[in-house]
């Protein structure tokens, strides 16, 4: 094992390429699908901007809290590493367990989903109105298909072995970023129009929620707003999720002491940035009835017909689907390495300790091919957004507040960098991350109450699992 590790854990990644790391995990379909869904969530174009600002803002703060702890534990594990120091082995086991039954398989699964949206904008017949089979209340559609067809082809891929990995993840962030840019920069000079500007910010802080039976607006205020800014902020944080990926391959990075919390802060920082001037962009671009109604939330694809015309829809459409792919490719790369730290650490299932004849942990790829194949046959991609993100901001959440144990528990441990802005900071995260998932367990049970139900699955299975060793 010793071996292994040595020979692919290499210093070999710098800030920049931590830095990008941090930005092509995060950036996947989100930024291009779910401003339609914020938008009939809180209805106007200052309540979109402030929920897109709001996300951005607390992932920044949790990026610059978690660089104290990568700083203190620099080593691959990541997340999994500072909950177990922090806490105890049941408590790191069962963010892994969820990590593997929820957070990463359904993330997986929700960008494949994204995949197949656009899939089917080049071809309809591969959209989620093509129901193939029925049996009960279960239906099969071809977008179904599609999700987990390019899930498969991705972890052949990287059962095959790493080699070509890095540079085929560095040219599609690469083309992600430059489509983004290209987008904001052609709508901002090209399609943009003042009086469709004017006409989205005339009522720019009324909050209203869209009833898609009646396709009419009604006001909301008081307990229903808060309600509505909650379920908004689903979209907004899983598009800006994903960040603390670089965390699990911090035996890679050069100087980790110093270019994992710096990558994860302007990682947060660029794609922030990036986030809110295309939301500006739609507003400028698009009128908001026709956000909050893109067909199949294709918001993107309703921006870039304004700004090119048919030909354009058929490029952003086609750079959607690399962004996706590689978002997948990614999260297909790195899931798999979590589980094998995990089963060394004799926590998970012992198969996915091994390495196949491509020196990759084959028996975890397809283990989690398999259950993100799974998932993307429960539901949409929204139910999708609802199970992961529940139980992402819980151990999120635990994490920050495990800096407050840590410097209680190990005062006179090395701390080459501190939490930004401790204790406010990091404790208005878990403040206002509590208060989003308080508000999702009463407003939508039934998914994120599944999410927490798999997380509490993962108690018995520590258990059977666990080393004889008291």
């Amino acid at each position: 094992m010793q071996e292994n590790d040595q020979e692919h854990f290499k210093r070999e990644l710098g800030l920049l390429d931590g830095t990008m790391l941090v930005v092509g995990s995060m950036i996947g379909s989100g930024i291009f699908i779910v401003s339609a869904d914020i938008a009939r969530q809180v209805g106007s174009a200052g309540w979109l901007t402030l929920i897109w600002l709001l996300s951005g803002l607390i992932t920044v703060i949790a990026a610059v809290s978690y660089g104290e702890l990568s700083a203190m534990f620099p080593k691959a594990g990541g997340q999994y590493v500072y909950l177990k120091e922090a806490y105890n082995k049941l408590i790191a086991f069962l963010y892994g367990w969820s990590f593997f039954a929820v957070i990463q398989t359904g993330t997986i699964a929700a960008v494949g989903v994204a995949f197949s949206k656009f899939a089917a904008y080049l071809y309809e017949p591969l959209s989620d109105e093509n129901i193939l089979y029925e049996l009960g209340f279960f239906k099969l559609n071809a977008a179904q298909l599609v999700s987990i067809f390019t899930i498969i082809v991705l972890t052949f891929i990287n059962s095959r072995g790493v080699k070509n990995g890095k540079i085929l993840q560095t040219v599609l962030t690469i083309i992600k970023i430059l489509s983004l840019l290209g987008l904001i920069i052609f709508g901002l000079t090209l399609g943009a129009k003042a009086s469709i500007w004017d006409a989205n910010w005339t009522d720019g802080w009324v909050t209203r929620s869209y009833n898609a039976e009646s396709g009419s607006w009604l006001p909301i205020s008081g307990t229903t707003l808060i309600t509505g800014i909650s379920a908004a902020m689903v979209g907004s944080l899983f598009s800006s999720d994903a960040w603390n990926g670089v965390t699990f391959i911090a035996g890679e990075i050069k100087n980790p002491k110093r270019n994992v919390g710096l990558s994860l802060f302007l990682g947060t920082f660029i794609v922030t940035i990036i986030y809110v001037l295309t939301n500006l962009m739609y507003l400028a671009v698009v009128p908001f009835e026709e956000i909050a109604t893109a067909k199949s939330d294709r918001v993107a694809v309703v921006a870039s017909h304004y700004i090119f015309g048919n030909i354009g829809t058929l490029i952003i459409a086609i750079m959607i689907m690399i962004s996706t792919f590689a978002c997948n490719n990614g999260l297909i790369m790195a899931g798999a390495r979590v589980y094998y730290t995990m089963a060394k650490d004799g926590v998970f299932f012992k198969k996915a300790a091994v390495l196949n004849e491509s020196s990759v942990p084959g028996w975890a790829l397809w283990a989690q091919c398999f259950w993100a194949s799974a998932l993307c046959l429960t539901g949409k991609y929204g139910d999708l957004l609802d199970f992961v993100i529940i139980i992402v901001l819980i151990f999120y959440i635990l994490t920050i507040y495990g800096i407050f144990i840590l410097r209680k528990k190990m005062p006179n441990i090395e701390r080459p960098y501190k939490a930004f802005g401790y204790p406010f900071l990091p404790m208005l995260y878990i403040v206002i991350a509590s208060a989003i998932c308080i508000s999702l367990l009463i407003t939508k049970f039934s998914t994120c109450g599944w999410g927490v139900l798999i997380m509490l699955t993962g108690i018995p299975v520590y258990y059977l699992n666990k080393p004889k060793e008291v």
